[in-house]
C-alpha cells in the first residue's frame, strides 16, 4: 500500500537514513524503535511527505488516505471538541449534509425531478449506512471519552484547552477519520494511564496499516504486530512481541559477531599468506589475486549496543528522617475550592512510589501539596527534617539554554566544587566524547529531555520528584532512568504512564481518582489498567445494553495473554523453519554475489574450464536462492494464517 524503498537521507556531514526500506500494508501495525536522535521522526516525516529524501523513493497511491499525528501539533484547531473531532469524519459528514439538502429540495419541490432527487436521496443513504453515518456522533463520543475527555468538555471550545489535550484532540479527530495509513509519533506522550490503556485496545483491533513511534514496551507489547528497529543508519524487521525483538536482536548480533570472526580469521590467513610470499616471482599471480579477495570481502558491521550498557551512578544524598513526607486530614486545592477530598499519607525514607491515574484528577495538584507549593484548605503537611528535593517537570527541557554546548548546560547543575568528572557522568547519560560538545539546540526532543534528566538527577537530593521523565525518551534512556531509579538511595515521586517503568521501580501506588486519594501497598495490576467503561461521554440512542456481568479488564488481559502464548507455542515449529529458512537464503544470496564477482574478473576468463564451472555454480546457486525464497515466502504465508 504505502512502500519506501532505499531511503538515504543526510543532514549536514550526519547520515540519518541509510538504504532504509519499509512496506506499510493493512493489517501490519509496525513499532519504529531506536535511540534518539537517528532519524525516527525524519522517516515519518518522508513516509507521509513532509520531507523529501536525498535518494530513494516513496511510493503512495494516490487514492490512499494517510493519517500522521506529529510530536508538535502544528494544525489550526477550531470550534467545539465535538466539532473538531467530527471534522475527521468529513467524509461521512458531507454526505449527511447531502443528505439533509437533497431532504430539504424533496420537501420545497413542485414535485418536478422528484423521481431522481428521490433516486440519488437513496443511493447516498445507502453509502451512509455503510460507513456507519448513523452511529458515528456516538463513534466520536466514545472516542473522545476514551481518550480522557469527559461529557462536559465535549461542547467546550478548542481555544480552552491546553497543549496536551489539543493533542488527544488531535488523535480523536485522526481515528475518526480512518485513514488506509495511520503513522503516529509518540501518541502516548500526552496521555494518563487509563488513556493508554485505552488506545492500546482501540488500535489492537486496527485493520488498516499502521506506523509509530513508542517507548512503552507494554503498548508495543498490545498494538504491534512487527518492530523495525533503526540504527546505525538501517532499518532491521523483526515479528512478534516486545520479547521476541529482544530476542532475535541479540541472536542476530551474536551472528553478526561470528561472521565478523570468521572474516577477521580469513583475512589474518590471507593477509599471512601475501607477507610470506610477497617478493617472491613464482608466487606473485597468487599474491596478487588474494589482495583483490582481500579488497572485495565483504565488511561485517556488527551493531554497537554500547547504549545498553551505560550507568549513572547517584551523588550520594545526606540522610533524611525516617518520614519523608508526613500528611493528616488534608483537603487540597485552589482558590478556597476542594480538589481532593480529605487524605491521610505517609512516605517513609527509601520508598519509590508512583501516582497514577487520569490527567485532571490531581496529581500534579498533589504533589505540589506534599512539597509545599500550595497550602493545603485543611489538615497538615509536614516534610521531614534534612529533606532535599529535586523535580524534574514536563516541559523542563524547553527551559535549556539552545545556544549552549552539552556539557556548559550541565556544568552549571553541579554544585560547586564536585569532584566527579563531567564528562564521565555525561557520557553515562549518552552523551560520550563529542557528544558532550554538541549544542543543546542540534539535540533532538529525546536527547534533550535526557540532558535535562542528567542536570536534575546529577544534584545530591534525598526526595526526587519525576513527571512524566519518559515522555520523548528513547527505550535504551528508558532502561538507564530505570536501573537509576531502582538503586537511587532516596524517595522517589514518580508520575508516569509508563506502566512498565512502574512495575520495575514502584513499591507503592497513589491512586488519585473521582477527588479521592488510595493508598496501594506494592504495585496493583487493577490499578494499573484503566477502570473507566468504555463508554460514548454521550450514550448513544438505542444502544443494547449487555445481558451478562462484563468481565474485568484484567480478566481480559489475561484471556488474551493466554491466546497469545499458545499461538506463539503452536507457531514454534514454523517459526523455526522459517528462521533457518531465511539464514539458508541469506547464505545462497551471499554465494550468488561472490560468484557474480569471480565472473566480473577478466583474469578468469584465460581459464576456460574455470569459467565454465563458476558459471554452471552461479546458475545453481540462483536456483538455489530462488526456491528457498518461494519456501521462505510459503511458511511466512502459513506462519500469518497460523496467527503468528
Amino acid at each position: 500500500m504505502l512502500r519506501a524503498g532505499r531511503i538515504c537521507k543526510s543532514h549536514g556531514t550526519r547520515v540519518l537514513l541509510r538504504d532504509v526500506s519499509i512496506q506499510l500494508q493493512p493489517g501490519r501495525r509496525i513499532a519504529l524503535v531506536g535511540g534518539n536522535g537517528v532519524g525516527k521522526t525524519t522517516l515519518l516525516e518522508i513516509l507521509v511527505g513532509l520531507q523529501q529524501p536525498d535518494s530513494g523513493e516513496v511510493t503512495r497511491p494516490g487514492a490512499i488516505r494517510v493519517g500522521y499525528l506529529p510530536q508538535d501539533l502544528a494544525t489550526e484547531q477550531r470550534g467545539t471538541v465535538i466539532q473538531e473531532a467530527l471534522r475527521g469524519a468529513d467524509h461521512v459528514v458531507g454526505l449527511q449534509e447531502q443528505l439533509a439538502e437533497l431532504e430539504r429540495a424533496m420537501t420545497d419541490g413542485d414535485g418536478v425531478g422528484a423521481d431522481a432527487l428521490l433516486e440519488r436521496y437513496g443511493e447516498l443513504q445507502s453509502r451512509f449506512e455503510q460507513l456507519g453515518g448513523y452511529a458515528v456522533e456516538a463513534e466520536a463520543h466514545r472516542v473522545l471519552a476514551g481518550l480522557g475527555f469527559g461529557p462536559a468538555d465535549v461542547e467546550r471550545p478548542v481555544s480552552e484547552l491546553s497543549g496536551g489535550w489539543r493533542m488527544r484532540l488531535a488523535l480523536a479527530r485522526l481515528l475518526l477519520s480512518e485513514p488506509d495509513v495511520l503513522v503516529l509519533d509518540e501518541p502516548t506522550n500526552h496521555l494518563d494511564v487509563d488513556s493508554v490503556a485505552w488506545l492500546e485496545g482501540h488500535l489492537a483491533g486496527w485493520t488498516q496499516a499502521l506506523l509509530f513511534v513508542s517507548h512503552d514496551r507494554d503498548f508495543i507489547d498490545g498494538v504491534a504486530t512487527h518492530i523495525v528497529e533503526l540504527a546505525d543508519g538501517t532499518a532491521t524487521e523483526y515479528t512478534g512481541s516486545f520479547v521476541d525483538f529482544v530476542v532475535q536482536r541479540e541472536e542476530r548480533i551474536e551472528r553478526q559477531k561470528a561472521l565478523a570472526a570468521n572474516r577477521a580469521k580469513k583475512v589474518a590467513q590471507v593477509e599471512r599468506f601475501i607477507e610470506r610470499f610477497r617478493y617472491k616471482a613464482s608466487k606473485a599471480r597468487q599474491v596478487q589475486s588474494r589482495i583483490k579477495a582481500l579488497e572485495k570481502l565483504e565488511v561485517i558491521n556488527v551493531t554497537d549496543r554500547k547504549e545498553l550498557r551505560a550507568r549513572f551512578a547517584f551523588p550520594e544524598p545526606r540522610r533524611a528522617n525516617r518520614v519523608v513526607v508526613d500528611a493528616r486530614a488534608v483537603v487540597a486545592g485552589y482558590d478556597g475550592e476542594a480538589v481532593l477530598a480529605p487524605f491521610d499519607l505517609a512516605i517513609d525514607r527509601g520508598r519509590k512510589v508512583a501516582l497514577v491515574g487520569p490527567n485532571g484528577a490531581g496529581k500534579t495538584t498533589i504533589v505540589r501539596t506534599l512539597l509545599g507549593e500550595i497550602p493545603p484548605l485543611e489538615g497538615r503537611v509536614r516534610l521531614g527534617s534534612n529533606v532535599d528535593v529535586a523535580r524534574f517537570e514536563q516541559h523542563q527541557a524547553e527551559v535549556l539554554d539552545p545556544t549552549k554546548a552539552v556539557h556548559e548546560e550541565f556544568r552549571s547543575a553541579l554544585p560547586k566544587g564536585d569532584p566527579r568528572n563531567l564528562r564521565t557522568v555525561l557520557g553515562s547519560f549518552g552523551f560520550p566524547g563529542d557528544a558532550a560538545d554538541r549544542l543543546v539546540g542540534a539535540l533532538s526532543g529525546g536527547e534533550q529531555t535526557r540532558l535535562a534528566l542528567a542536570k536534575v538527577m546529577a544534584t545530591p537530593v534525598n526526595l526526587l520528584v519525576l513527571d512524566e521523565p519518559t515522555n520523548h525518551l528513547d527505550l535504551p534512556s528508558c532502561d538507564l532512568l530505570e536501573d537509576a531509579l531502582a538503586v537511587y538511595p532516596g524517595t522517589v515521586l514518580l508520575v508516569t504512564h509508563d506502566r512498565h517503568l512502574i512495575r520495575n521501580v514502584a513499591d507503592a501506588l497513589i491512586e488519585v481518582r473521582d477527588g479521592r486519594v488510595r493508598f496501594h501497598e506494592g504495585v496493583d495490576e487493577a490499578v494499573l489498567g484503566s477502570s473507566r467503561p468504555e463508554t460514548p461521554a454521550v450514550p448513544a440512542p438505542g444502544r443494547p445494553k449487555p445481558g451478562g456481568a462484563r468481565p474485568s479488564r484484567a480478566e481480559l488481559r489475561r484471556r488474551e495473554a493466554e491466546e497469545r502464548n499458545a499461538r506463539h507455542r503452536s507457531t514454534r515449529d514454523i517459526r523455526r523453519q522459517l528462521a533457518a529458512v531465511e539464514r539458508a537464503w541469506e547464505q545462497a544470496e551471499a554465494r550468488v554475489v561472490e560468484l557474480q564477482t569471480q565472473l566480473a574478473d577478466p583474469s578468469i576468463y584465460e581459464e576456460t574450464q574455470r569459467v565454465r564451472a563458476l558459471v554452471a555454480e552461479h546458475d545453481a546457486a540462483k536456483d538455489q536462492a530462488a526456491k528457498l525464497m518461494s519456501e521462505w515466502e510459503r511458511l511466512s504465508t502459513q506462519l500469518d494464517a497460523a496467527g503468528g
